[in-house]
């Protein structure tokens, strides 16, 4: 996709409620906490915004959409996402979750929209066909889709003339199965954008906790995280080390290495601090032996991050 910045920004964090910012993230956030952070990125050229219809039931949509309402529509990029797991049961419960997005940020297109996850390829691919012949949805994208998955959907759309213009995965140093299975090299064949979500690993490839100082306690993220802080403290530091020779932090390293590596990372955004780190990570770059040093270590941590929403990509 053309016209995109190098890094997307995410808002999985905002909002409250099932799948929201205080039950994964440990926070609570509110409008006023975040329009410092929707404006610096705006002023910084990241333009790009992703979220879901299901990330705390439409708090996420709702809050963004108070932001995006204040700059003209087209200098922004829209993201969201179909959950089939919270569809309807209308003619077409694709379209009619893009119509409660479409409402909530007081718009009449999404510039991509993503089938959530692959529950049934066959079945819900179909139904973004219509949507990109009205022109409701500019492009494309399937999310947690294995390599046949995004296959066979480039296949459906293929039969009216479309395909898909990216792909968002889970994808870290820490965890690198779309790699492996070859999605990023199919990706770039077919001149798809490949997103890369959670490529700090929900703050622990960040720099910012360690044993000593473990991720919010009783969060999603601290269940998942804080046990293994200290199989990866070796790979952290040298993050620390090679970011220092550049003034940059072991979070901004993170985010460049996921760019290096020829994809758009969504970095989720929720103080103005964030906002400068993905700023300056798209600035930096990395030699090839510190990207073999990073990944040889990260290897070595032996640790495996597979969301328990995710089947294995290969």
């Amino acid at each position: 996709m053309n016209n995109l910045p190098k890094i997307a920004l995410g808002t999985w964090s905002w909002g409250t409620g099932f799948a929201g910012g205080d039950q994964v993230f440990g926070n609570n956030l509110n409008a006023e906490d975040l329009q410092p952070v929707f404006d610096a990125a705006m002023q910084g050229g990241l333009n790009l915004w992703d979220t879901a219809a299901v990330y705390g039931m439409g708090s996420s949509e709702s809050l963004l959409a108070e932001f995006v309402q204040q700059y003209p529509r087209e200098e922004i990029v829209l993201s969201t996402k179909f959950t089939p797991q919270i569809a309807g049961n209308g003619t077409n419960p694709v379209e009619d979750m893009l119509n409660i997005s479409l409402q909530r940020f007081n718009t009449d297109y999404m510039d991509i929209y993503w089938i959530h996850n692959p529950m049934d390829v066959e079945k819900w691919t179909p139904g973004l066909i219509q949507l990109l012949k009205s022109g409701k949805v500019k492009r494309i994208g399937v999310s947690n889709h294995n390599l046949a998955q995004i296959k066979r959907a480039n296949d459906i759309l293929a039969q009216e003339g479309f395909s898909i213009s990216a792909v968002q995965n889970h994808y870290s140093l820490l965890y690198r199965s779309s790699e492996e299975a070859g999605i990023l090299d199919y990706c770039r064949e077919n001149k798809i954008t490949f997103f890369a979500y959670m490529v700090l690993e929900q703050g622990a490839l960040s720099g910012k906790y360690n044993v000593a100082n473990p991720l919010p306690k009783g969060s999603g993220r601290g269940q998942t995280y804080n046990k293994v802080l200290q199989q990866l403290e070796e790979l952290t530091d040298v993050m620390k080390e090679i970011g220092s020779s550049r003034e940059a932090s072991v979070a901004q390293v993170a985010i460049a290495w996921a760019i290096a590596k020829n994809t758009l990372p969504i970095v989720g955004v929720t103080k103005v601090a964030h906002v400068e780190d993905a700023i300056k990570a798209a600035q930096i770059t990395l030699t090839p032996e510190e990207m073999q040093r990073l990944e040889t270590l990260a290897i070595a941590t032996g640790v495996d991050t597979r969301g328990g929403w995710e089947n294995p990509m290969n």
